[in-house]
This record gives C-alpha cells, structure tokens and sequence, in this order.
C-alpha cells in the first residue's frame, strides 16, 4: 500500500513539476539580476519552494536587504504554507510521527496541498513524499537553469524573459479578483499604498523589504477586520439555527402529518 501510494506521488507530482520548472526558470532571471550563483539559486528554490516567497527573497538580496529583513519578509509571505500543514496533518494517521509530518511540511505547496485534500480518506506521507520529490527537484533545477539562461542570453532577452514573472503574478490575483470584490479592492490598494511609499517622503528612505512587509501585514490585517471569513456552521448548530428561524424539523412534520 506505501509503495502504491508513493508511485500515486510520482505520478501526480511530475506535471506539477513541470509546471514549476517554467515558473522557477522565470525566477531564475531574478536571482541573476540578484548576482547569485546556479547553484545559490538551486539551494534557495529547493529550501524555499515558492514563487512569492522566493522572488521576495531574490528581490530583497538585490536592493541589498539586511538579514533580519529578508528572513522576515520570507516568512510573512509563506505564512499560509504552516496553516496548509496544519490542515493536511488531519489527514493522516493520528500516531504518524513527527518526522514524518515535519518532511511533508517542508515541501508543502499550494499545489501538493491540492492534490492532498482532494484524496478521499486518510493519506499516507509517502504519498507527498512522491509528490515532493518529482516536483521540488524540477522548481530547484529550473531556478539554477533560469541564472545560466540569465548569464548567456543577450540583455533584451532577460528583460523580456524578467516580465514573464510579473505576467504570472498577474494571473494569480486576477481570478480571485474577479470572484470577490473585497480581494479586488485590496489589490488595488496595495497598488497606490506602495507605489505611494515610494514616493513619499521620509518613507521611501525605508528599505523595500521593510516597506513591503509592513504593507502586507497591514493591508492583510485591515482586510480580515473589515470582512473576515466566514466559516460554516456544524451541522447541529445549523439545525439549531434553522429551527430557531421557523423551519420546522422532521419530528414537528411528523407530528402535523399525524394530525
């Protein structure tokens, strides 16, 4: 069953390696611009795994970022990997040990998160160990490929090959835009509070890796006091809420039936 379940990985995480290999081949044209190495590039996508996270990181090494600014805005931007641990934790066995959970959370994406909720049942680690390994390797290899592409192709073409990341970025708010206009809202605000903190003065003295993670944790925070989620009620508390509200219950039927 472990070995079924590993292969089961293999084969759902190798087309989201591929995918990954694009994105990180993008990101390996930023890390150039950073003046890293292919093979800095390849330990920092393979210890990182993230779009966001690590051209926040690329980005903060090039306008030359302190430590304590690039590790903090790396963790404010992958945030949301450590509730996606959380939640896959409650799929596997309770006496799964922790060095198990811990490896699956290292290599958590928003991907591998998907294709794990979506088993039915219980998941065995070994699953997401397949998983992992078939797509961090490409992501880490695509980054170290992206700063050799970076180092031999000619200037215009890295400018142009630099935009495709921004495009990709684009792509990822533009959906959930669409869907909520409170996301959409807040895009656009960002938008005018960043450009705007560039300009401004006093505050464009800040470094940007400092500028972007208070706007983060601002803007993030404001959005989720003024329109938090909602989460669904259980289903007894919804029962509870619908008789409250006049709907009648099936023992209430019943009894009007006998009637």
């Amino acid at each position: 069953m472990k070995s079924n379940s590993f292969v089961e990985g293999l084969r759902d995480g190798f087309p989201i390696g591929l995918g990954y290999f694009a994105v990180a081949f993008s990101l390996g044209i930023v890390a150039k611009n950073a003046s890293l190495t292919p093979l800095q590039g390849f330990i920092a996508s393979f210890f990182n795994v993230a779009s966001a996270g690590e051209y926040a990181l690329f980005t903060s090494i090039q306008n030359g970022a302190t430590y304590a600014e690039i590790a903090l805005i790396t963790l404010v931007v992958n945030a949301r990997y450590m509730l996606m641990s959380c939640a896959i934790a409650q799929k596997y066995d309770s006496k799964t040990p922790f060095f198990s959970r811990f490896l699956v959370g290292f290599g958590i994406t928003d991907e591998i998160f998907a294709i794990t909720v979506g088993r039915h049942g219980a998941v065995e680690p070994v699953y997401n160990y397949g998983a992992i390994l078939a797509a961090v390797p490409l992501w880490s290899l695509g980054t170290s490929l992206g700063i050799l592409a970076g180092n031999i192709l000619p200037l215009r073409v890295v400018s142009a090959l630099s935009v495709a990341l921004y495009g990709m970025f684009i792509a990822i708010i533009i959906p959930p835009s669409k869907k909520d206009r409170m996301i959409l809202i807040m895009v656009l605000v960002s938008f005018a509070l960043s450009f705007a903190c560039s300009k401004l003065p006093f505050v464009r003295n800040i470094s940007g890796g400092t500028r972007t993670i208070i706007l983060t944790v601002l803007i993030s925070g404001i959005a989720a006091l003024i329109k938090p989620v909602k989460e669904p009620l259980p289903s007894s508390e919804a029962a509870d809420a619908g008789g409250e509200a006049g709907v009648p219950d099936k023992n209430t039927a019943e009894e009007k039936n006998d009637l």
